[in-house]
């Protein structure tokens, strides 16, 4: 499968080709719903795609990585070494991942102030530990969040100016985002971080020490559910805002996108029906549901490929 991909999007060089297989195996570990997603592109799309995505896992894994012996200044030090050998350019052979992006970046002419943003909100998280307003929050997912949405718009492709599909791709790279900050309330405590705004928790009377004892007890004192439950409800709402930009994407980008939304959604679905229970499990969509709407969705981009073709794709590299 890989092979017909590389071969589809013509990447030719035996070193690009090892280095995109790297990026698709790490979207593969770390990503179930995310790579499902990416079988319904084309696959020309594809290993752009899991290029992306696997940069972004590697500074997250820089972030996150459980090492005793890391402290925050020598996560900055490895996270600057990351950025100036992004962009510093050219083929970073000993590492498979700079290889891909660095040519999907090039290929696909992703403007480098998108990863500049992604890279300043990664730096965040090894100092700030909470947001006091919404207006901050906002700032750091236009680096971790709404970047990535228009990192990939290029390779999805519109079918006119991109420029008035990327609100919607910042929009649904947002709720992605938020519904990750929801479900894993519980594990972020665990770092010290809390992605909710403080303010509005405040609101309902939830602060981190409630939040605390709600992980301590797990359980989800009543203060704190309603406090999820307005955050539930914004996040409701930039979903359907993405969802008007998908008919302004490439017609066989659609199904991927589309397929992408409904499930990630459906974990809010999940998180509603426990009853916000977010301290006691992790919301998850089963397996047999993510099969059902891909399946359907699988079709559908067969179809729209068959009938309409679509010639913009870049040239061989």
């Amino acid at each position: 499968m890989i092979r017909a991909e590389l071969d589809a999007a013509g990447i030719d060089d035996p070193d690009l080709r090892a280095a995109y297989r790297s990026c698709r195996k790490i979207a593969a570990q770390n990503g179930r719903t995310y790579f499902l997603a990416t079988r319904l592109l084309a696959p020309d799309q594809r290993p752009a795609i899991h290029a992306l995505y696997a940069f972004a896992r590697l500074a997250d894994d820089i972030l996150d990585e459980f090492n005793p012996n890391l402290d925050a200044a020598a996560r900055a030090d490895r996270l600057q070494v990351l950025s100036d050998r992004f962009f510093a350019g050219g083929a970073q052979r000993d590492e498979p991942v700079l290889t891909a992006v660095d040519h999907t970046v090039h290929r696909y002419q992703i403007a480098s102030e998108l990863f500049v943003d992604f890279l300043d909100s990664m730096r965040m998280d090894l100092t700030v530990t909470a947001y006091p307003d919404r207006a901050a929050l906002n700032q750091y997912m236009r680096g971790s969040a709404e970047v990535i949405g228009l990192q990939v718009l290029p390779i999805l492709g519109t079918v006119g100016d991109p420029g008035e599909a990327a609100p919607y791709a910042e929009a649904l790279g947002r709720a992605f985002q938020l519904t990750n900050f929801l479900r894993d309330v519980d594990e972020d405590l665990l770092r010290d971080r809390i992605y909710l705004p403080a303010d509005e928790l405040a609101a309902h009377g939830v602060d981190r020490e409630l939040m605390l004892w709600c992980h301590m007890h797990r359980r989800t004192d009543a203060r704190v559910r309603d406090a999820l439950a307005e955050q539930h409800k914004i996040t409701r709402e930039i979903y359907r805002f993405a969802a008007d930009g998908i008919p302004l994407l490439a017609p066989r980008s659609r199904p991927c996108v589309t397929t992408a939304l409904t499930l990630y959604s459906e974990i809010l679905d999940r998180i509603e029906d426990s009853e916000f229970a977010v301290f006691s499990h992790r919301a998850t969509v089963g397996k047999a549901r993510r099969i059902q709407v891909a399946g359907s969705a699988l079709f559908e981009a067969w179809r729209i490929r068959r009938s309409v073709p679509d010639h913009r794709k870049p040239g061989a590299a």
